[in-house]
């Protein structure tokens, strides 16, 4: 059973410190662990690794990490909404270790099943295969993927049980399930929590509460949106 707290900054003490590796589940700003960002934001800890998709918008998100220089490197897919993450990359204050997006999550699933590494074709013949070793399997050169295991995992839910079965809500799901299973210490940020002796049913459950070792409901707050794209609404009667 995991441990229930009432505050994000109480989920995560005692476990955060200097050069930790933290896993953060989201896409953009689309299911990310907000008030678990935060938290580390204001803890002060320094020299971070943080593996996520990306590492969100400018003062947004994991954004904020970067605006308090507290990210030594990041491990990523996706780097292009962040000018502040751009600048300090090509200043040489933060270090950049590039996966495709399918690798990046194989390794953190690989983490989580505890497989230390794994060969794919993708990215032979790219730099993000340049220093790692090859092998030919049926033909075809593969790039050996060391799997990806986090001091901390942090994850936002849409709901969860107090045994820490989680459900995730549409496309907020994205990396949260395979974040959780990657961390030596998995905290989960829930929108809703089941109240005691209530539990998820067990065909909706995506993440096992066997993988969860803290857990604390999220605040509730306006949804961010990276980038809105509407088409001008039709003048009354003009609609065909």
């Amino acid at each position: 059973m995991p441990q229930l707290f009432d505050e994000a900054r109480e989920a995560l003490a005692g476990e955060l410190r200097d050069g930790s590796t933290l896993a953060v589940g989201g896409f953009g700003l689309c299911g990310i662990p907000s008030d678990l960002i935060e938290a580390v934001r204001d803890s002060g800890v320094r020299d971070l690794t943080v593996v996520s998709n990306n590492m969100g918008v400018d003062g947004l998100g994991l954004g904020l990490l970067l605006e308090n220089r507290q990210v030594r490197k990041v491990i990523a897919s996706y780097v292009g909404e962040n000018k502040l993450f751009a600048r300090q990359y090509l200043d040489g204050e933060v270090e950049v270790e590039f996966a495709p997006q399918g690798t990046l999550a194989e390794r953190m699933r690989a983490g989580g099943a505890g497989i230390a590494a794994f060969y794919t074709r993708t990215g032979v013949g790219t730099p993000v295969a340049e220093g790692k070793p090859h092998e030919e399997f049926d033909g075809r050169t593969h790039v050996l993927e060391r799997a990806i295991v986090a001091d901390v995992a942090l994850v936002h839910a849409h709901t969860a049980d107090r045994a820490g079965n989680l459900v995730y809500r549409y496309t907020a799901r994205n990396f949260n399930p395979l974040v959780a299973t990657c961390g030596k210490v998995t905290v989960v940020e829930t929108e809703v929590l089941l109240d005691e002796g209530q539990y998820v049913d067990p065909d909706l459950v995506i993440t096992p509460g066997v993988y969860v070792n803290r857990l604390v409901a999220a605040r509730a707050r306006a949804k961010e949106i990276e980038k809105r794209t509407v088409r001008p609404r039709p003048a009354a009667g003009t609609e065909a």
